[in-house]
């Protein structure tokens, strides 16, 4: 029987409807294989090329796969199985991606191009030259030489303005008379234009606008200081008038120099000023302590007979190292006298302010020697005097000029750390950083054989010449100036004239007069064999200053400040406003 259930079974077709074995049509019994065999034959076996097995299966299974089917063909999309729909997902996330990742770039180079946008307009750039040289020419207006020069930036731009001051001749409406008029102007640094003038009664001394602090909130102010009787505070932004010193406390002397910075003295928490007066004849002077608040005069005139020849020196403030302070001045001299006594003897009381309750004992031995209050710093013809910053001490040293020889004097005890024998020094030595020794060097003009200038740079520690140049030309009476950069080193300018050619001396009949051009001339200390003719000019130079709008940078050879300004006023009141220089 089973021969013949197993060759029913193979000869027989095999139907496509015939699916894989189902547990679930399996017998609870264990029933044997022939009773399952007797069951088929009973039954008919196979129809139509199907089981009776499947005829026979459980309802509730053909239910459960009819649920799954009709879900299966619910979630899937028309016209693909199921299982395909996974995938598709997949490839739509993974194709979106690089349009993700570039939206996110594209989005963040937006956002960062607004930022510097932003940047650029909100945070202001320092204002640049529009040129790099200008000439102001005030021939028209002024009369006179145009000076002083001061470099102060007065605009808040930070460039370095000019002020200046030149006097011009106005007739009187009635009598058809001539009389001067002095004015104060401010000139821009940018361009020459004109930010304010002031006129003033007198002619002009000196116009200072650095280191003033003469204002409870500090602000930039110029003091302004005339030939005889005229001292006043202006605002350095507007040229408008703070305050006037009285002329009557000046009833029988004139200014004889510029006003002289001090501290505090009256307790108004703004600094005050001392004026030194001379009488009609010359030993007669005296000191007037003014306050720098109001103008007026915090005491009396303190009065002094001194003997001296030669030029007026000083005065000037000179802070010891214990904190004392003594008045420097004289006539081819160098005296001082402690600014405690000049405010005793002005206020008429011993009681002083707190800045003014120390004594220097060095300085007060030499005061026994002449049992006065004057002390004797250096006598026999003193050109100039000039305040050093000492590195070894917080004590400024006193540099000493004649016409011969150069001497520093230690600020602590007045004795000479160096002396210099030369020939016929002729303007006032230049400080500057020559050297990398952090010690203040000094360019010295002196007058060698003939037409040749002498060009020297002292080293500030030894007193040595540690460069020198002679110059063919003839003198110019001029100072020297320096700039600093920023590795604390300085650059020196200097100014001097061409000679004529010699063989024009020898020509018979009138002479032709040719005009002399003045070199400006460049010294850096980095590279001492170039001297750098920056620039020149036919007019005569009366006045110049320099100083650097820019930290004044050193890169690798060559070298470009941004920039050394230098303002020159000639003879016919020019005003030349040259920078940018570049080492070629």
């Amino acid at each position: 029987m089973l021969d013949s259930l197993s060759l029913l079974l193979s000869s027989g077709k095999k139907s496509p409807d015939l699916g894989e074995y189902d547990p679930l049509t399996q017998a609870d019994s264990d029933e044997s294989e022939d009773d399952l065999v007797l069951n088929l034959q009973k039954n008919g076996g196979v129809k139509n090329g199907k089981s009776t097995l499947e005829e026979v299966q459980d309802p509730d299974s053909e239910v459960e796969v009819e649920v799954t089917k009709q879900r299966l063909s619910e979630s899937a999309p028309d016209g693909y199985p199921a299982e395909a729909t996974g995938s598709l997902e997949q490839k739509a996330a993974s194709s979106l991606m690089p349009y993700l990742r570039t939206a996110v770039f594209l989005l963040t180079m937006v956002i960062s191009m607004i930022l510097v946008l932003v940047c650029a307009f909100l945070i202001p750039c320092p204002p640049r030259d529009l040129h790099n040289t200008w000439n102001r020419n005030l021939g028209q207006e002024a009369g006179g030489v145009l000076f002083p020069l001061e470099l102060s930036d007065v605009n808040g731009d930070g460039l370095p303005d000019i002020l200046l001051s030149f006097t011009a001749l106005m007739n009187a409406s009635v009598l058809g008379v001539s009389r001067p008029s002095v004015t104060v102007m401010a000139l821009s640094g940018v361009n020459g234009s004109t930010l304010w003038s002031s006129h003033i009664p007198e002619e002009t001394r000196s116009v200072q606008c650095k280191g003033l602090t003469l204002t409870a909130p500090a602000e930039p102010v110029c003091l302004v200081t005339g030939t005889s009787k005229f001292l006043s505070l202006l605002q350095a932004s507007s040229g408008k008038t703070i305050w006037t010193l009285n002329p009557a406390h000046l009833p029988s002397g004139t200014l004889a120099a510029p006003a002289v910075m001090l501290p505090d003295l009256d307790g108004d928490k703004v600094g005050d000023l001392v004026v030194l007066a001379i009488g009609e004849t010359q030993p007669d002077l005296c000191f007037i302590l003014v306050s720098g608040k109001t103008g007026n005069p915090l005491g009396g005139p303190v009065k002094y007979s001194i003997n001296g020849e030669g030029k007026l020196i000083g005065p000037q403030a000179h802070i010891t190292s214990r904190g004392a302070i003594y008045i420097l001045f004289g006539f081819g001299n160098v005296q001082a006298v402690a600014l405690r006594d000049l405010f005793a003897q002005a206020r008429n009381r011993d009681s002083f302010p707190p800045v003014l309750q120390r004594e220097e004992p060095e300085w007060e031995k030499r005061r026994s020697v002449n049992l006065s209050e004057l002390i004797d710093i250096y006598s026999g013809g003193v050109e100039f005097l000039q305040m050093v910053t000492a590195s070894d001490t917080n004590c400024s040293d006193l540099l000493i000029t004649t016409k011969h020889n150069l001497t520093l004097l230690r600020g602590e005890d007045l004795e000479p750390r160096w002396n210099l024998e030369l020939q016929d020094i002729h303007s006032q030595p230049a400080p500057g950083y020559f050297n990398a020794d952090q010690t203040l060097d000094f360019m010295v003009q002196a007058q060698s054989n003939g037409n040749v200038k002498k060009i020297l740079v002292v080293d500030g520690k030894s007193g040595l010449p540690v460069w020198s140049y002679d110059l063919p030309c003839h003198m110019q009476e001029s100072d020297a100036l320096s700039v600093m950069t920023l590795e604390k080193k300085s650059v020196f300018l200097f100014w001097a004239d061409e000679m004529q050619p010699a063989l024009q001396n020898l020509e018979p009949g009138p002479r032709n007069k040719h005009p002399g051009l003045h070199h400006l001339y460049l010294l850096h200390p980095t590279f001492p064999a170039l001297l750098l003719d920056l620039t020149n000019v036919t007019d005569t130079v009366t006045a110049s200053a320099s100083g650097s709008c820019y930290p004044v940078e050193e890169t690798v050879f060559p070298l470009t400040y941004d920039c050394i300004r230098t303002v020159v006023s000639s003879r016919h009141c020019s005003v030349s406003w040259m920078h940018q220089y570049q080492l070629p």
